[in-house]
């Protein structure tokens, strides 16, 4: 069965935002759909079971908002669930907003001020406010509590679970941008210079074997998990829905490998998305 979460509001009130969060929980997300277009989504997918979220704002809509009622009752006699939240804010606070990050309100014009501009798109939305299942005042929350409220309406759940990525990665090429958190393997023993292990690589049984009999990969192993495992759920709490654990040693072959590796298997026990990236481990040249 199709699920169809309508999300609108004031301009400023936090609509990406709350979209965002929606896709964090795996919905397939549209931003800015035209009301018209609600009911051939519907038609077309009704019986593929799939999960949709959408906005509907005063971008593109001023022509059909009034149409909403309407288009609303098509889409429930099509789709067993869907749900309209509506998000608004305070004048003042949605004054603020807009000041303070500069943005241009979709109806000012060198004819309407800010101030009008508010106060004409809340007439305009209207419709979709009478019916709105939930209506989200975000004047006093944060970006966290408004994601809290709505991963708690839509999906049911406290916490949508953050995704932890363990990516090794060599020096010699270059720090990933993308990483949260970095350690430095490169003052461990390094199986490349073994003979029988250089070619190897940290996935394999007998590099395992090497570093596994090193007290100081260990040691290493057992301070980063429980460094990650105090801090991780800090993370998690503030809504984080994604972090890169990045572990480097020279070449990106070897002892981060093998640590990556690692980490994933103890932290797969307690969360449900742990995924594993080598970024070097196919790249030729010399390693560590």
């Amino acid at each position: 069965m199709m699920q169809l979460v309508i999300i609108s509001g004031r301009s400023g009130s936090g609509i990406s935002s709350a979209l965002r969060v929606l896709e964090d929980a795996g919905m397939t997300c549209i931003d800015n759909l035209p009301i018209g277009l609600l009911v051939h989504l519907v038609s077309a997918q009704s019986n593929a079971g799939k999960r949709y979220a959408v906005t509907i704002d005063t971008r593109s809509n001023l022509d059909q908002l009034s149409n909403f009622p309407q288009v609303l009752k098509q889409l429930k006699q099509g789709c067993k669930s869907v749900q309209v939240i509506f998000l608004d804010a305070r004048d003042d606070i949605l004054l603020r907003r807009f000041s303070e990050t500069r943005r241009k309100h979709p109806l000012s014009s060198t004819a309407i001020d800010l101030k009008a501009a508010i106060a004409k798109e809340s007439e305009l939305l209207q419709p979709i406010y009478d019916l709105a299942d939930q209506v989200i005042e975000t004047s006093g929350l944060s970006l966290h509590e408004l994601r809290n409220l709505i991963q708690k309406w839509v999906t049911g759940a406290e916490h949508l679970g953050m995704a932890i990525q363990f990516q090794s990665f060599g020096f010699k090429r270059g720090v990933p941008a993308e990483a949260d958190f970095i350690f430095d393997a490169r003052c461990l023993p390094n199986p490349y210079w073994q003979a029988d292990l250089k070619h190897s690589s940290g996935l394999d049984e007998n590099v395992e074997a090497f570093l596994q009999a090193e007290p100081l990969v260990l040691e290493m192993l057992e301070d980063i998990t429980l460094y990650l495992q105090k801090w991780l759920p800090h993370f998690a709490a503030s809504n984080r829905s994604y972090i890169t654990v990045a572990i480097g040693c020279t070449g990106g072959q070897h002892r981060s490998v093998y640590l990556c590796k690692q980490l994933a298997a103890r932290f797969s026990a307690e969360h449900t998305s742990v995924l594993v990236r080598h970024r070097d481990l196919t790249l030729a040249g010399p390693s560590g």
